[in-house]
């Protein structure tokens, strides 16, 4: 049980990519506070875990909002008695060209991501501080972290704008046994993935099978999604690496798309 005895926060927990994370989490042996703005599908989770044995609490977080944020920690710190992991995996994507934008459009998708990732760090940092066994903190990135594509400038923006967070946090918490990393996945077939698929059809003029096979997948070495799963995994490993060795990295987790 390579996290027994830990509390993780995970965001954006009701499905997907945080879903599978706080399961994987729970099987080994950590309590798990499951944050989302779908407060009922949060709930069917926590569900899952105490029926798999599993210790787990439900939030309902508004990852933009400070004192939502700030509420869902508290809460989950006083339950579980601190925050041992965070997992900012909260997200969503717009897909239009830059110039059709709106102002509030742009400022909705960095918001969910990077106001989410700032509001969460300095909500539990203090928590991973005050403890004598320090803390990990785990951003969800992407392969936009890295690279670019059409039609996804807020996306891209807040992806690269994590990766420098994520540098800040692991240079401040170090001496404080405070790890940062970045998870990069590649397209990973989840409910706000496949909204991506006719939206890019008719933007870029191709069939929906043309958007997967050469627009999400072209670039990989075995024309595969990741897999929720596979995200998971690297996470619980970030999670229990045992010292500062691992922090201020980035792993893509991709089918080869982006080799670093």
């Amino acid at each position: 049980m390579k996290l027994q005895g830990q509390t993780a926060l995970v965001t954006g927990a009701a499905g997907g990519i945080g879903r599978e994370i706080a399961l994987a989490f729970a099987r080994e042996g950590a309590r798990v506070a499951i944050a989302d703005i779908a407060f009922e599908a949060t709930a069917a989770v926590a569900a899952l875990i105490h029926t798999l044995g599993g210790e787990a609490v439900a939030l309902p977080m508004d990852v933009t909002v400070e004192k939502s944020v700030d509420a869902a920690v508290s809460s989950a710190a006083a339950r579980f008695g601190g925050i041992d992991i965070l997992v900012s995996n909260a997200g969503t994507q717009i897909v239009r060209p830059v110039e059709e934008l709106s102002l509030d459009e742009w400022k909705g998708v960095l918001a969910v991501h990077l106001d989410g990732a700032f509001l969460t760090t300095k909500a539990c940092l203090p928590l991973m501080k005050n403890s004598t066994r320090g803390g990990t903190i785990i951003y969800m990135g992407s392969v936009h972290s890295k690279e670019a594509s059409p039609l996804k400038a807020p996306y891209v923006t807040a992806k690269h704008g994590i990766m420098g967070l994520a540098k800040v946090v692991a240079k401040e918490g170090a001496k404080f046994k405070v790890r940062a990393n970045v998870i990069c996945p590649g397209f990973v077939r989840t409910p706000l993935v496949e909204r991506q698929i006719p939206e890019q059809a008719r933007a870029l003029g191709i069939s929906e099978q043309e958007v997967i096979r050469d627009v999400m997948l072209g670039d990989t070495v075995d024309g595969e999604f990741t897999s929720s799963q596979d995200v998971a995994e690297v996470a619980l490993w970030l999670a229990a690496f045992p010292s500062n060795a691992l922090t201020g990295q980035s792993i893509v987790v991709s089918h080869g798309w982006h080799m670093q």
